[in-house]
């Protein structure tokens, strides 16, 4: 199903040009316009899910298997010294896209432009409670 308003589903019925870089029937990735770093990638599900919460796992499986991949080439053969993969979901995690993508972005310092930091801890938080709520609800 395709979102008429979103940007990836545009890029993928090519009515938005993309430098793209792996195509298959499920899976687009394709370079960022707007790049932290040479060679950062999108990969995103062909099909018009809003997040990585709301996509099947099976075509997660495949966007994942694509992301590590160009993760792999870009180690291997860009001489990145690193790689980040990420997802956000919802605007308060700094989702702009509405549509399931996954960043591979690839980094050669830990100095240069993107900053992906965790700064501190909440220490008035019950980790057994938490994690007993989450445990229970995998079951």
């Amino acid at each position: 199903m395709e979102n008429l308003d979103c940007v990836f589903c545009k890029i993928v019925s090519s009515d938005i040009p993309a430098y793209k870089i792996f195509e298959d029937e499920d899976v687009l990735a394709f370079l960022d316009v707007a790049p932290v770093s040479k060679g950062h990638a999108l990969v995103i599900s062909k099909k018009h899910y809003d997040n990585f919460l709301s996509t099947p796992k099976d075509i997660m499986h495949k966007v994942m298997d694509v992301a590590q991949r160009i993760g792999q080439i870009q180690v291997q053969m860009m001489n990145a010294k690193g790689v980040n993969i990420l997802s956000n979901c919802y605007k308060e995690a700094g989702q702009s896209v509405f549509h399931f993508h996954v960043h591979v972005i690839p980094r050669y310092s830990k100095h240069d432009n993107f900053i992906l930091e965790m700064k501190g801890h909440d220490e008035n938080l019950n980790l057994p409670a938490i994690a007993k709520q989450i445990k229970d609800e995998l079951k």
